[in-house]
């Protein structure tokens, strides 16, 4: 039974419950089926199994390590959906014991081979005995993967691992970490090195356990970017409220709410420890409710403070010990609050991985600019924009016209009014350039409507089939006598007459990377002395990112091209090491004598040592944009326009992923190349190691001109 049915959070929530060994695992996943979850994570063999001592075998016999009655048996696989695999706990691949050593490692490989063989969705793996030296273990779980074809290994990681005794090995190798508090190791950091050294598999994943003490809440905004499967909640981290219903502290709330907006499933552990009222009792002392006998069959479920949830359980699911605590993970998941609309039509595209448009050498499809023109706030942005800029020169006219005069029969209020476009009674000469299917000559005719002006407007297009769609808006809104329909290419028309106002909508998800500077810097030809460029200036913004999600998405083609290319993503699952820093800003119009859109600059990022140790996987890029003095239109998070979604943030992967240490600065140079018949990016690492320049001389990706 899913937590919850919201549109807004896309599929359902699952919650599952870890589940003795079992002798009908049908039976089992029935029972807890009946209470709420909807999947058990069960050992795949007794706890007392351990594999047969080696033997000389006779007649070529290859006799089995398992029995039937010692090991987890499905022998259908519709099951096998619903059965998470749990390896057993003893196994300690890197014992100092070479006996215990040896018997774990065939333990675990006999394990695995069974859970593959049933077809598991997934495996749940111990954590590792010696944390930060575990050689073997990840030896072993690195062969498993490369046989593997969907299996996923969940490997178990403490958020806060309890630092050793000295009668159990203080010399673990893992780091003592700030991030952990006192007496507690990073979990973080055993879990990297396991992953590492199994080269970052898509197959390998944490299963996060969950105990009374969290880490620090900037270091858990790591694990935002991390394969995190599943949150392993033992009922012992619950506490009780006055009415006896399991409850998390407030710290442990926002944890579980974090991951259930990440779509991280919850797995309840351990047995039930708190006595909670039976449904019908609960229901009957609820706020308000009326004091009669409900039907044994049926009763209203109640959260912890005995609100209710909005349907009925019934028998004989809901008598369940574990119950109450499914029941509050529904509580917690229903109150989320809701997403807004932006976050709604992003939702599909979160982490899918696209390349920039190449506008200039490709003519869009009606689709795409169909999708753009969805975007109402940016072209209120850009109505703003014109009308403000509009507003400007009546007043600087206006002044410049000097007072006017009371006694000239001119000036009578009973006179013809004058245009408001100008004090010389011309229109305002106005050319949108890039034009599209026209929805910046609809931004700017609303805006002169709004400041009583007179238009003239050039609507410059090269697509020709975009010219039909602005032609029958002409035709449609009755603008053929002040629009002028001019299909050709900016950057080799020439105009009939100076602009005042020149509009363009030529960004791309890091500003310049579609080639607006080149596109305005030819087209600021058109303007007239003194004339307004709306941008104004736009400046690019880059922060480190990790991203297990993308790297590994990029990393699948297998090649070196790829990984030279940068992508446009809504990122969902990253989390950005440091804040952004700005980059390149483009001004215009562009005043230097050589124009020259080239550009280097070598950006070093600081971590405070308390957000733990991380791992880089390449760098998240953002724009802002001034349209037309304080008109902000941006995609920067701290100051992204509301409701605004034509542009998502740009990727660009670093071939390796990266280890960053508590503290550590990430360094990175980036140039912006210029070549007669293309534009193109490169970049490198130059901390905390020195890395290659990737794309050298847009070997892999370029933008042509």
């Amino acid at each position: 039974m899913v937590l919850g049915k919201r549109s807004d959070y896309g599929d359902a929530k699952y919650a599952g419950v870890q589940v003795p060994f079992s002798d009908d695992i049908p039976k089992t996943v029935e029972s807890y089926g009946l209470c709420g979850f909807d999947f058990v994570v069960a050992p795949l063999v007794r706890e007392s199994w351990r594999p047969p001592a080696p033997a000389v075998l006779d007649n070529g016999a290859l006799p089995s390590p398992l029995e039937r009655s010692d090991c987890l048996y499905i022998n259908s696989s519709q099951w096998a959906n619903q059965v998470v695999g749990a390896v057993s706990d003893w196994i300690q691949p890197d014992a100092a014991n070479p006996a215990l050593r040896q018997r774990s490692v065939t333990a675990l490989k006999t394990q695995l081979g069974w859970a593959a063989h049933l077809g598991l969705q997934a495996v749940v793996m111990p954590p590792p005995h010696a944390p930060g030296r575990c050689p073997n273990y990840a030896g072993v779980l690195n062969q498993a993967l490369q046989s593997l074809t969907h299996m996923a290994l969940w490997l178990t990681v403490p958020l806060v691992i309890p630092t050793p005794t000295p009668a159990h090995g203080a010399d673990s190798g893992a780091a003592v970490s700030a991030v952990a508090g006192a007496g507690g190791l990073d979990g973080w950091e055993a879990w990297h090195q396991v992953r590492a050294q199994c080269d970052h598999h898509n197959l390998l994943g944490a299963a996060l356990l969950v105990g009374p003490t969290l880490p620090s809440p900037a270091s858990l905004k790591r694990w935002a970017g991390e394969p995190v499967k599943a949150l392993l909640l033992p009922t012992a981290v619950f506490s009780a409220n006055k009415r006896g219903y399991p409850v998390l502290p407030k710290a442990h709330q926002e944890l579980v709410a974090a991951f259930f907006r990440l779509g991280v499933q919850v797995v309840i552990t351990g047995e039930a420890c708190h006595a909670v009222p039976p449904p019908a009792a609960a229901a009957a002392a609820a706020p308000g409710a009326k004091q009669v006998t409900p039907a044994p069959a049926a009763a209203a479920a109640v959260g912890p403070g005995g609100e209710p949830l909005g349907f009925t359980v019934t028998d004989p699911g809901e008598s369940h010990p574990l119950r109450p605590y499914w029941e509050y993970l529904c509580f917690l998941f229903r109150r989320l609050e809701v997403v807004c609309e932006q976050e709604r039509q992003e939702a599909s595209y979160r982490d899918y991985l696209q390349v920039p448009l190449q506008p200039l050498q490709d003519n869009l499809e009606s689709q795409t600019y169909e999708t753009f023109e969805k975007d109402t706030q940016k072209y209120t942005l850009y109505e703003e924009a014109v009308f403000r800029a509009l507003k400007d020169r009546q007043a600087a006219e206006a002044a410049a016209a000097g007072p006017r005069d009371p006694f000239d029969p001119a000036n009578a209020t009973d006179a013809p009014a004058a245009s408001a476009a100008s004090t010389s009674g011309r229109p305002v000469v106005l050319m949108v350039v890039g034009a599209g299917r026209g929805p910046l000559v609809r931004a700017s005719m609303r805006a002169a409507a709004r400041a009583g002006a007179r238009l003239r407007v050039y609507a410059v297009e090269k697509n020709p089939n975009a010219v039909v769609h602005i032609q029958h808006m002409l035709r449609t809104e009755g603008w053929s006598d002040c629009v002028t329909l001019v299909s050709a290419d900016m950057r080799h028309w020439q105009a009939p007459e100076p602009a005042d106002i020149l509009v363009s909508e030529l960004l791309g998800s890091f500003g310049d990377n579609e080639l607006s500077p080149e596109c305005l810097d030819g087209a600021q030809r058109f303007l007239a002395p003194g004339g307004i460029s709306i941008p104004q200036s736009y400046t690019s913004f880059l922060a480190p990112v990790t991203t297990h999600k993308l790297h590994h998405d990029v990393k699948a083609y297998k090649d070196l091209e790829h990984f030279e290319t940068p992508y446009v993503v809504r990122l969902h699952r990253h989390y950005l090491l440091a804040p952004t820093q700005p980059l390149f800003t483009f001004v215009h119009p562009n005043t230097d004598a050589p124009i020259d859109n080239s550009r280097y600059d070598s950006l070093v990022f600081s971590r405070d040592p308390a957000d733990g140790a991380a791992v880089l996987h390449g760098f998240a890029g953002y724009f802002e944009c001034a349209l037309y003095k304080d008109v902000l239109l941006s995609i920067h998070p701290p100051s992204h326009s509301v409701n605004m979604f034509s542009w998502f943030p740009i990727f660009f992967p670093l071939r390796e992923p990266v280890y960053v240490p508590a503290g550590g600065e990430v360094g990175v140079q980036v140039w912006r190349c210029c070549a007669p018949h293309k534009v193109w990016y490169e970049w490198a690492l130059s901390a905390p190691v020195a890395g290659p320049i990737h794309n050298v001389n847009g070997r892999s990706y370029w933008v042509g001109l």
